[in-house]
C-alpha cells in the first residue's frame, strides 16, 4: 500500500545494510524496495546476504519506489526538514516520527491511484499552510 509501518535512524556513516534486521522483521508481510545501497554480500554486512523480501532496484525500474521518493522528498520542503536543526536526539527523531506520519496520511488522504491517463498526481500544496 507504500505505508511507512516501521523505521529508524542511523549515523551518517553507517552503511544502510544497518537497517536489515527491520526489512527481516517483515519478510513474510511485505516486499521492500531500495537502492544498490541496501545490499549486503554475504559475511560483508550480513551474515547471509540479503533478505528475501528485500527488491534491490536498478535505477529506472520499480517506480513505486519513486513515486514514495517524490512524496517523501516533498514533505522535506512543506516539513522544512533542510533546516533542522535540534539539539538532543530525541527531538529530531521526534520530528521524523511526525514526518513519517504526515507521510502515512497524505497517501491515504486520496490513496496513489492512477487517474484515467493511469497518472498518480500528487498534490500536498493544500497542506502547506
Amino acid at each position: 500500500m507504500g505505508l511507512i509501518v516501521d523505521w529508524d535512524t542511523a549515523k551518517e556513516s553507517d552503511y544502510d545494510t544497518v537497517f536489515q534486521p527491520i526489512i527481516v522483521r517483515y519478510e513474510t508481510q511485505s516486499l521492500i524496495l531500495a537502492d544498490r545501497g541496501f545490499h549486503a554480500k554475504s559475511g560483508f554486512h550480513a551474515k547471509s546476504g540479503d533478505p528475501s523480501n528485500l527488491k534491490i532496484c536498478k535505477r529506472g525500474s520499480w517506480n513505486d519506489r519513486m513515486l514514495v521518493e517524490t512524496v517523501l522528498s516533498m514533505l522535506t520542503t512543506i516539513c522544512h526538514l533542510k533546516k533542522v536543526a535540534h539539539r538532543t536526539w530525541a527531538h529530531l527523531q521526534a520530528r521524523l516520527a511526525f514526518v513519517n506520519a504526515a507521510f502515512n496520511v497524505l497517501v491515504q488522504w486520496r490513496g496513489l491511484k492512477p487517474d484515467q491517463d493511469q497518472m498518480i498526481r500528487l498534490s500536498i500544496a493544500e497542506f502547506s499552510l
